[in-house]
């Protein structure tokens, strides 16, 4: 929100909600506004995303030791599944690890993994830059921008999205290098 008209504009379209009159839109506006913090969060949240902020450490030591480790709420258990299970031909890497390693981090996985509406899909090759909702979040930027030195990789959130090792991936908090 910008400005006091954006202010208004959301009292107008939340007046239009069943049993909410413009008295009533307007206050549930201020309320909003005024604790948005811890309001605001699980709305934004709204939609299930499951991006835990504390991880499990040997998973962000083992896939951090060559990428970001991913949130598991970004794929579907079945591609995580697939990912684990082929850890001797990972992306073009043999990146095998130890049978209790694996089985530690799969259930982890397993547990954490996405099942709200946007990732129940399973992306081509379980790749998160091939999946659809990806497309349609990054569908202004241009391939070239992927391509940049800067950036390398679609695969490296952390390029654009600074709280991305967090499990924050605002669109309000990109900064795209040049």
């Amino acid at each position: 929100m910008s400005g006091p008209r954006d202010i208004e504009d959301l009292i107008e379209l939340m007046a239009r909600l069943p049993g909410l009159g413009p008295r009533s839109a307007r206050r549930a506006v201020l309320v909003l506004l005024k604790k948005r913090g811890p309001l605001m969060a699980p709305l934004a949240q709204a939609d299930g995303v499951n991006l835990p902020r504390t991880g499990l450490p040997v998973y962000a030591q083992e896939c951090a030791a060559c990428h970001m480790a991913f949130p598991p709420g970004l794929l579907p258990a079945a591609s995580w599944l697939r990912i684990m299970n082929g850890l001797d031909k990972h992306y073009g890497t043999d990146a095998s690890l130890d049978a209790a390693t694996v089985r530690q981090i799969s259930d982890w996985l397993q547990a954490n993994a996405g099942t709200y509406k946007r990732v129940r899909e399973e992306p081509p090759k379980d790749r998160i830059t091939l999946s659809n909702w990806f497309k349609r979040k990054h569908h202004e930027v241009a391939q070239d921008v992927f391509k940049r030195a800067s950036i390398k990789t679609a695969a490296n959130c952390a390029a654009c999205h600074a709280g991305a090792d967090q499990g924050n991936f605002s669109e309000h908090d990109v900064r795209i290098p040049k």
